[in-house]
């Protein structure tokens, strides 16, 4: 820890990441730079979206990213991410699609679209199946041909992950953006921090103590993950919910299984509406009917209401 009279903020929280980054766009630039550094370095961008709603700080399921431009005309949507949500690719992929055709108007030609590019820091590892997987934790997606992967359809789309926590582990990254990782993974862990060169990142550590200093803004990063919490818990709740259902659901089909077997043999047929009756049967129901299949003289009498 530090030794500053307030702790600093969380630089993922993404309230607090949102504020960093809108505020300070040059710092943005360097990040984009140096996530992507094989390509073209870009010197300015323009926040797109640079205000933070109430509504955006209460709604649970929304991340704070932060929407910018470029020079030419290349959009970036940067976001930070602590927890995986379910279909976590459908919905990068629906948000990049969704930059791209908000561009054109209707009747506009189709050579007016910009590239959009994501980029996502997560803070937790989201490919970790195969040897291969747990050895990379830099990706990036972009549509090209499964056969011949040099042949791409054009740099319109481009998704880019970085796998903080994986990539901290394994020293992944060149040394700029190693350090921009060591910020976001150990910004209160001062012997960690000093061993940063990258200027942009030691102005970034600035800025977060000088947010880390406004009262307004640590209640407002409280109630950001004090909402991003509450949404866990109850998503672990409905979690747990659905494994009961599952399992009582389970029991009963298991009932109506082993029903059917009994019908068939002592009747010897099973037409279709019986079938319907024990599909819409609960537990308690297939018991009762379970306890007169040995007394009923058919399969009328048996299911009679």
């Amino acid at each position: 820890m530090t030794d500053h009279a307030l702790p600093l903020l969380d630089p993922k929280n993404d309230y607090v990441f949102k504020r960093l980054f809108t505020e300070h766009p040059d710092a943005l630039v360097h990040l984009i730079n140096d996530v992507r550094s094989d390509l073209p370095a870009i010197t300015k961008v323009e926040i797109l979206n640079p205000t933070i709603t109430p509504e955006e700080m209460s709604g649970k399921s929304i991340i704070l990213d932060v929407l910018a431009q470029d020079a030419h005309g290349s959009r970036y949507n940067i976001e930070m991410q602590v927890r995986r949500y379910n279909d976590w690719g459908k919905r990068s992929a629906f948000y990049l699609a969704k930059m791209l055709t908000d561009q054109l108007s209707a009747g506009e030609d189709y050579a007016e679209l910009n590239a959009v590019i994501g980029i996502h820091l997560l803070d937790f590892d989201l490919y970790s199946t195969t040897l291969e997987q747990k050895q990379q934790a830099l990706w990036r997606f972009e549509m090209r041909d499964g056969q011949q992967p040099d042949v791409k359809l054009g740099d319109t789309l481009q998704l880019n992950l970085i796998e903080m926590k994986k990539a901290d582990r394994l020293g992944l990254g060149d040394r700029n953006l190693r350090d921009w990782i060591t910020l976001f993974e150990h910004w209160q862990e001062d012997t960690r921090m000093a061993t940063i060169h990258h200027e942009a990142v030691k102005e970034v550590q600035g800025y977060i103590r000088q947010l880390s200093g406004d009262e307004e803004a640590r209640r407002l990063a409280f109630v950001r993950e004090r909402a991003q919490r509450d949404e866990a818990t109850l998503l672990k709740e409905a979690e747990v919910r659905g494994e009961a259902r599952g399992e009582a659901r389970g029991e009963v089909k298991g009932e109506a299984k082993l029903l059917k077997r009994l019908i068939a043999k002592r009747f010897n047929q099973f037409p279709a509406w019986v079938q319907n009756k024990l599909n819409a049967a609960d537990s308690i129901q297939l018991e009762a009917w379970a306890d007169q299949i040995f007394t009923a003289t058919c399969l009328e009498e048996l299911f009679r209401d």
